[in-house]
């Protein structure tokens, strides 16, 4: 990346809502991969991939071995956070 800015991020409310009832162990963990998110979009730990069918406008990264952020890259430097949870965001 030549620009080294980080990512700016912007919430869905159903991602709010999604997050607010996740446990707090879950909730502090989504907050560190969030900053090396704004760091590193692709940062190795992160595991960061594009989707595919009706999801391929959408990327998701790991938080955890369960749960995942579904987001959305609006341009090079911006996404929108879409949901967080387990596998089932993708239903």
């Amino acid at each position: 990346m030549a620009d080294e800015r980080p990512i700016d991020i912007d919430y869905a409310s159903n991602f709010l809502k999604a997050f607010k009832k996740l446990p707090e162990k879950i909730r502090d963990l989504a907050r560190q991969k969030e900053l090396l998110f704004r760091a590193n979009p692709f940062h190795q730990s992160l595991k960061t991939h594009k989707l595919k069918g009706e999801l391929n406008n959408y990327w998701s990264y790991s938080v955890n071995f369960q749960h995942r952020v579904l987001f959305r890259f609006i341009d090079d430097h911006s996404v929108l956070y879409y949901d967080i949870g387990t596998h089932d965001i993708y239903n």
